[in-house]
């Protein structure tokens, strides 16, 4: 994740995280909601089954998409945060960053911070932040062990409802790494990331 507000200069974000997380912020399935995240909130989403915890209004732009923009892309990052941590930076408003989407390492829940219509400030470029959704994964690209079979398997059904709702073709000109976006100084989602499985997920969801 970046800080990509329009007129923004880049900085890292990520500084001043908050110190008191957990060493790994890892939850069980069976951990109860509220340990996990005290203060999900009413409302709408955009997918059905993910949890409304919304970012900033300081730190996304809204909009009226596809009519303002088509969406073109889906822009897959990896958090360098843990879960809780993400959401939490999303929703301080000096941090001048926001993905739509945020998904956990341990059972895939699926998080939403800004509507699909609004421009998250993710991608390190307003041209491709106008025209994506960008998709979090909590971990490291260091720490393979983070991602998960259920994260790679909610994280593909949620990126194939994007490409059915937005007619994108499945594929590695569509569906992006940060790292891959003009310009970005990203290496997320890194090394570590099993594209040829991911998009297998992807394309085995649009059929059920």
């Amino acid at each position: 994740m970046e800080d990509h507000a329009p007129h923004a200069s880049r900085r890292n974000v990520l500084r001043g995280a908050l110190l008191g997380a957990t060493a790994l912020g890892l939850v069980s399935a069976a951990a109860p909601l509220a340990a996990a995240r005290p203060d999900w909130r009413a409302g709408d989403v955009d997918y059905p089954g993910a949890r409304w915890a919304p970012a900033s209004d300081e730190n996304f732009t809204a909009s009226s998409r596809p009519d303002a923009y088509p969406i073109d892309f889906v822009v897959i990052h990896v958090t360098q945060e843990t879960f809780k941590d993400t959401i939490d930076i999303f929703q301080n408003p000096a941090k001048q960053v926001s993905a739509h989407y945020v998904v956990r390492s341990a059972d895939g829940l699926v998080g939403q911070c800004v509507r699909e219509r609004d421009i998250g400030w993710h991608a390190g470029n307003w041209n491709y932040n106008t025209r994506s959704v960008g998709i979090e994964h909590e971990g490291w690209v260091d720490k393979p062990e983070y991602f998960t079979d259920a994260l790679y398997r909610s994280s593909a059904a949620l990126t194939a409802s994007l490409c059915d709702r937005y007619g994108l073709p499945v594929d590695r000109q569509h569906i992006i790494g940060h790292n891959e976006v003009p310009g970005a100084t990203h290496t997320d989602p890194g090394r570590h990331w099993d594209w040829a499985r991911y998009l297998r997920l992807v394309k085995a969801s649009r059929l059920r």
